[in-house]
């Protein structure tokens, strides 16, 4: 092969070695959904204006009144890393997925997949009508769908899944979850593994929101990792909201 035949060919490989970096799907990777700053990529949807607050690197909630704060935008498929810690014995939150993003007249939560976030005190705090503790599950991270969007529980508890082990921390403590949400399946690890989860979601795309539930309760070091979207049609989406209504 003659000299000026393999500078082309060398050039031609060039080329196209170039083309096909230029196609590249960028990696995925993490990004704040909290900057630690402000509330910034948040709307408040039905508490009140000081129920959220930031310190210290911190979306601090009153608990009062109950309610939500939804994310700007909706997701579909994603893996969602949250921190909390409640600083009331017995404290209720919780942070929703797929979710509306308003409350329905007369209600005070979306439709969504809720996430619980129980301090461990809650099932002795709230007995039942017997006087005996509620189930050990409250506090473990139960998943289901509120509002009429129904789920599939991985380990059924009526229409709740509840962890397969106890892994929540208690009262001033900090808890992570981390969420994988893809195609109406979401599976849940509590402090590092997993131990829950749900599947065939009526709803799989939506708002993320986080609960105020009547206790103070802390969110920090919030990240969301976005992934291919599915097959998710507008019939399975929540409806888009304008973020000034």
């Amino acid at each position: 092969m003659k000299i000026q035949q393999k500078l082309q060919i060398g050039v031609l490989v060039i080329l196209l070695c170039g083309s096909f970096a230029l196609q590249a799907v960028e990696p995925m990777k993490f990004k704040p959904l909290f900057n630690g700053k402000d509330l910034s990529g948040w709307v408040n949807v039905n508490t009140d204006k000081d129920t959220w607050t930031v310190r210290d690197g911190m979306i601090v909630c009153s608990g009062h009144p109950i309610g939500v704060m939804r994310t700007d935008r909706q997701y579909e498929n994603f893996i969602l890393h949250i921190e909390w810690r409640h600083m009331e014995a017995g404290g209720n939150s919780g942070t929703f997925l797929w979710a509306d993003g308003m409350v329905p007249e007369g209600k005070r939560l979306p439709r969504g997949v809720e996430v619980q976030m129980l301090e461990l005190e809650w099932p002795n705090l709230n007995r039942d009508r017997d006087g005996k503790p509620r189930d050990i599950a409250y506090v473990s991270g139960e998943v289901w769908g509120v509002g009429g969007l129904k789920t599939t529980p991985d380990n059924p508890r009526g229409e709740r899944s509840k962890s397969v082990e106890l892994r929540c921390k208690g009262k001033g403590e900090w808890n992570t979850y981390d969420l994988v949400a893809v195609d109406g399946t979401i599976k849940l690890a509590i402090n590092g593994k997993f131990v829950n989860g749900i599947s065939k979601a009526t709803i799989k795309k939506g708002y993320i929101c986080l609960e105020s539930e009547g206790a103070e309760i802390h969110f920090r070091n919030i990240q969301i990792m976005e992934l291919p979207p599915g097959i998710t049609t507008a019939e399975n989406s929540a409806p888009v909201v304008k973020n000034n209504q």
